[in-house]
């Protein structure tokens, strides 16, 4: 029992764990980008402390993906032209992190100077970007912006991107405006109103459905809905989880101990 005792206090102080890894299931006939506007305007709030839109887009970002778990999902930002932060992947936590953590307000700048960055134009750049695989028969794009952009050709946005399954949400309301560090709001911006018959417009063309921020709950059964269900495979290792074993050990080695001394305390009372 003593050396029972000994050898179980030493293993509890090595701190043995058991680790676990999950493989979440994955389905190969859909994927999903969401596209967040970056643009100065995504910049707007209603005073210098509130969330600003780019704040309220990846927020709904995140709520919108975590309804399809089985479906890879990746990241792009819009400015005048569509960049990658993540391809379409199946961990809903990195998902997560890289639109809390990446995803930021002209980051990068876009390329031209204009009084207004947004071109919806550019969506078109997402079929010859190679951002899904030919496994992906469906493929769904979720645009979250203000809706304040350049003028759009519609027509050719719906030419470059037949096929895919569109959804948008607004994140605007009319008294908001882009601030300063100090505080004070930028001269230059005003609220766009337009935004809604533009993004209607543009959703039509590309037979998808727009929504206001308001409708999250509607946006939410769209997206499933066109997501639809099919078959999952088992992907790769995305999370682990660690159970501690030490405490434990170290019980065993307390009640090792206690049942070594136990008997020899007795012995020595009755003495």
């Amino acid at each position: 029992l003593a050396a029972s005792a000994v050898a179980l206090a030493g293993l509890a102080a090595a701190q043995p764990a058991v680790t676990r890894s999950s493989h979440p299931r994955s389905r190969t006939d859909v994927q999903a980008v969401f596209v967040l506007d970056t643009s100065r305007s995504m910049a707007a709030s209603t005073s210098p402390t509130s969330p600003t839109r780019l704040d309220r887009a990846a927020a709904a970002a995140i709520a919108l993906r975590n309804e399809i778990p089985d479906v890879p999902a990746g990241v792009l930002t819009l400015t005048d032209r569509v960049l990658p932060d993540l391809l379409p992947v199946s961990d809903v936590g990195g998902f997560d992190g890289v639109v809390s953590r990446a995803v930021r307000i002209e980051s990068p700048p876009p390329q031209a100077t204009s009084v207004r960055a947004t071109t919806f134009s550019a969506l078109g750049q997402i079929a010859s970007g190679d951002v899904f695989p030919p496994s992906a028969t469906k493929r769904i794009v979720v645009l979250l912006t203000d809706g304040e952009s350049s003028p759009v050709g519609t027509s050719d946005v719906a030419r470059s991107l037949a096929g895919y399954r569109f959804e948008a949400v607004r994140l605007w309301a009319s008294n908001e405006l882009v601030f300063k560090e100090d505080g004070t709001p930028e001269a230059a911006y005003r609220p766009d109103p337009s935004g809604r018959v533009v993004l209607a417009d543009l959703a039509s063309s590309l037979g998808g459905k727009s929504f206001e921020q308001d409708q999250l709950k509607a946006a939410t059964r769209y997206l499933r809905s066109l997501a639809g269900s099919g078959g999952t495979v088992a992907g790769a290792a995305t999370e682990e989880h660690r159970y501690p074993l030490g405490p434990y050990v170290g019980l065993l080695a307390l009640a090792a101990l206690l049942a070594f001394i136990g008997p020899t305390a007795v012995r020595l009372t009755k003495q």
